[in-house]
């Protein structure tokens, strides 16, 4: 049921920051902040959200352009100040070479002037960097979701062409057409997470990688999830969009995801097809290597209500990623659908696969293809693995454990810090929810220009 307020009594208020937010938003990590704000409302949370439509507008080129995509509906209790100037080039790139929200600081220290009991930061790379950890004041949090805190180019992948295990940071910004961040040389970074009470690691491999590129604090452990909603609908119940046996590959198509080690294991004597959802600048090299196998299908982008079925019915979704993934989204959802996956023993991959017992892992060619072998010979080994995963999501893995995780640890620091109203909101907000989560029936836009 919805969380509701007995008279009188405040909300819990929390402001959650971020440099990408949908619509403006690239991959996953938009999407999973939006998840994660909607169940905070629904658990009768107060919320505001802060991004920066500027960095959105550079990376996809539009900076000269003005034309915004319309905001998408956020349930009530939910409030999204889109940050924008007439200068978004600039406004990002003194972000991104100071470390500091130049631009908008006023903007975003008048919205959290407005009081909130936690501060949550997510992607703060160009929304204000480590400088806007010192804004506002409030148990202050902040999730990894890439390892930007310890590389500028966020994905440990050395000189966009291999998996990083040393620092050449100058060289590979240039590499990856970046301006070098000179302030990461001075203590800018190591100061402003003072500010900060807890760093969220998503996994145990990001917080090893923190640890092994020299970060000093410890992350505080907290399992991601996927929306109860999503995990309470049904399985999807479309039909396999062949006839022949497939598995799935969904995502960016960029060389450090690895497609192109998976490509060749899918010739004309392959017992399946590998279907891959999704585009990108590898995209034109990935097809060159797939010119003649007819095994091998391109589908492009595709509207997320069309990918529960291409989960479903797909042996295995494969993971071939060749960087440092934190903890991807993508196997949540093969999961959901009762699909498990074939990923590289990379990363959080490994915790995953241990933990939910619902996919295979693989270090090389002989490996995969060995993997690959196995599913589709043996469906009561595949059907048993994608049930585990399904069990997954729905527990270790679920809105509801996650979020609880959350109020565990915001309740704790407020205690530390005598933050006592802060503890007391906590305690009636869990009171009153029960901790169960619905969907909000008010979906009207909520949003705010900064």
């Amino acid at each position: 049921m919805i969380a509701t307020h007995t008279q009188g009594e405040s909300p819990l208020r929390v402001a959650v920051i971020t440099t990408f937010y949908p619509p403006c938003n690239f991959g996953g990590d938009g999407r999973y902040v939006q998840s994660f704000v909607h169940s905070l409302a629904r658990r009768g949370c107060d919320v505001e959200v802060i991004y920066d439509a500027d960095a959105w507008r550079v990376g996809k080129g539009i900076a000269r352009t003005f034309d915004l995509p319309s905001p998408e509906p956020e349930p009530a209790g939910v409030t999204v100040h889109r940050l924008q100037s007439r200068w978004p080039l600039g406004s990002t790139l003194l972000t991104q070479q100071t470390g500091r929200p130049i631009i908008q600081r006023q903007a975003i220290a008048a919205i959290l002037a407005k009081g909130f009991d936690v501060i949550h930061y997510h992607n703060i790379s160009l929304v204000g960097g480590p400088g806007i950890l010192a804004l506002g004041d409030a148990v202050k949090l902040y999730t990894a979701h890439e390892h930007w805190l310890v590389c500028p180019n966020h994905i440990l992948w050395r000189h966009n062409r291999e998996l990083c295990d040393g620092r050449e940071c100058f060289r590979c910004s240039l590499a990856f057409k970046r301006p070098p961040q000179l302030w990461r040389k001075t203590s800018l970074l190591e100061d402003s997470l003072t500010q900060v009470d807890a760093l969220i690691g998503l996994s145990q491999s990001v917080a090893e990688n923190h640890r092994a590129f020299g970060l000093k604090r410890e992350m505080v452990p907290m399992a991601s999830f996927m929306p109860d909603s999503a995990v309470k609908a049904r399985v999807s119940s479309a039909g396999s969009p062949q006839e022949r046996p497939y598995f799935l590959f969904v995502g960016r198509l960029e060389k450090f995801k690895g497609l192109q080690d998976v490509i060749p294991c899918f010739d004309k004597d392959s017992p399946a097809d590998l279907l891959i959802a999704g585009t990108g600048d590898f995209e034109p090299e990935l097809r060159a290597l797939s010119a003649g196998r007819e095994t091998v299908r391109f589908l492009g982008n595709l509207p997320p209500d069309s990918l529960p079925g291409l989960y479903r019915n797909a042996v295995a979704l494969i993971a071939p990623s060749q960087c440092y993934e934190v903890f991807p989204m993508v196997a949540l959802e093969a999961f959901r659908e009762a699909t498990p996956v074939v990923a590289r023993d990379l990363g959080p991959y490994r915790q995953i696969i241990e933990e939910s017992a619902a996919g295979l892992l693989f270090v090389d060619e002989d490996s995969l293809s060995a993997a690959l072998k196995t599913l589709c010979e043996d469906r009561i080994l595949r059907d048993r693995m994608g049930a585990s995963g399904r069990a997954a999501v729905e527990t270790r893995w679920s809105e509801t454990t996650a979020v609880d995780a959350w109020f565990d640890l915001v309740r704790r620091i407020a205690v530390e810090k005598g933050k006592g109203e802060t503890v007391r909101r906590v305690d009636a907000l869990r009171l009153n929810s029960n901790s169960q989560a619905a969907p909000q029936a008010d979906t009207s836009p909520n949003l705010q220009e900064g």
